[in-house]
């Protein structure tokens, strides 16, 4: 029997960089270790609800979306500065209460540095792709190429240095961990047969997130559709109306469309009897019972479609949603619309033609098969085959 252990998570306050790892806490909890969950205290809640201590610390990432930077290397450098400014405080917090392991998220960076000094095992838990062979060349020479990429570069490498990791640089200390979880489906990973045999695709952790509700589909209704673009680019008034009027009313199907903190439902003009509008919704549980998704393609919910086997439309909005939205597409699940592309006539259509493909209904069961092999409790045995003897 694996001993009782104290594993701590360095957590990243985005709801989409901590969703996907929080029932591995929880079942790292229920299996007797101490976890504590080094984040935000907004989050506190969420991570509380695992069974986790939360660690706290007051993060610097900008607190409304619209203050996101839209670059890359703008947003990567968000990252960095809170990685600096977090540093700190967590080995504060830990210097007198070391963990036998480090689990931490890809923006998680104080984890992996901490435990090179400390000579404490560290696993990453990515929500997103991983590195694979060619990475540094494919991906990285891209990024170089940007304005102001010298210089966040140049500072990733400095506080590297200065902090002691001199063998890792701005692109293999995020990118290449000594064991990383991947918390996607392998069939969303870019050249997933080249990536190294230090990540072991686990697939989503999901549970039942019983403290976001239930979702009850209505009696009445043949079909049901979710269209949803997560918690971060909700402010979309126009797609909205756009797919009231192209699904409004059609018959057989039942539509919740989730309009985000930012739009009021009274602005979108009349709401058909066969809409429901939420602000927020249970959103798994609403995918178990859905027949179809109108996705902004973020990684969360494609893989959350996947493992349900819901055919998606995929409207993407921004950073990885694109190539996301691609991917889903060659898998032959999927049908992609760009924003000015999403009108109601091509809505419709592309829910109509897709939800009758019954290719698509059959590689989707082919993929929910497989998810539902793995999850949570093989990522938890794997996370405890880390801990030092």
């Amino acid at each position: 029997m694996t001993r009782r252990a104290h594993i701590a998570m360095i957590g990243t306050p985005a709801v989409s960089h901590t969703l996907p790892s929080l029932e591995i806490i929880r079942e790292l909890a229920n299996r007797g270790h101490r976890v504590t969950y080094a984040n935000d205290p907004v989050l506190a809640d969420p991570v509380t609800g695992t069974g986790a201590e939360l660690v706290p610390y007051t993060t610097t990432l900008p607190a409304d979306d619209s203050e996101w930077p839209d670059d890359p290397i703008g947003g990567m450098d968000v990252f960095l500065r809170e990685a600096v400014a977090q540093l700190p405080v967590l080995r504060a917090a830990y210097d007198g209460d070391r963990p036998d392991l480090f689990l931490y998220d890809i923006a998680g960076y104080p984890a992996r540095v901490l435990g090179l000094d400390w000579g404490i095992p560290s696993v990453q838990l990515s929500p997103t792709y991983v590195a694979w062979a060619d990475y540094e060349r494919t991906a990285m020479e891209g990024l170089r190429s940007l304005p102001g990429a010298a210089e966040y570069f140049a500072r990733f490498d400095a506080w590297l240095a200065d902090n002691g990791v001199t063998h890792l640089d701005h692109a293999s200390f995020p990118g290449r961990p000594d064991r990383c979880l991947a918390l996607i489906p392998r069939e969303m990973q870019p050249f997933a047969d080249t990536v190294a045999d230090t990540v072991t695709f686990v697939g989503p952790c999901l549970g039942e997130r019983a403290d976001q509700g239930e979702w009850r589909r209505p009696a009445d209704a043949d079909r049901v559709l979710l269209v949803s673009l997560g918690s971060a680019y909700t402010n979309r008034p126009g797609f909205y109306r756009a797919c009231l009027e192209a699904f409004g009313d059609l018959p057989g199907w039942h539509v919740v469309l989730q309009t985000g903190r930012y739009v009021d439902p009274a602005a979108l003009g009349r709401i058909p009897d066969n809409v429901e509008t939420r602000a927020w919704v249970p959103q798994l549980s609403v995918l178990s019972q859905a027949d179809a998704f109108v996705t902004h393609a973020g990684m969360g919910g494609c893989s959350e479609g996947l493992y349900h086997g819901v055919p998606m439309i995929a409207v993407p909005q921004a950073v990885d949603q694109f190539q996301n939205a691609d991917r889903l597409v060659e898998l032959g699940v999927a049908r992609r619309l760009d924003t000015e592309e999403a009108t109601p006539s091509r809505l419709r259509a592309a829910l109509l033609e897709l939800t009758s493909d019954s290719e698509a209904a059959r590689r989707l069961a082919d993929i929910s098969a497989r998810l539902r092999k793995g999850g949570t409790s093989y990522a938890a045995d794997l996370v405890e085959a880390e801990l030092p003897s």
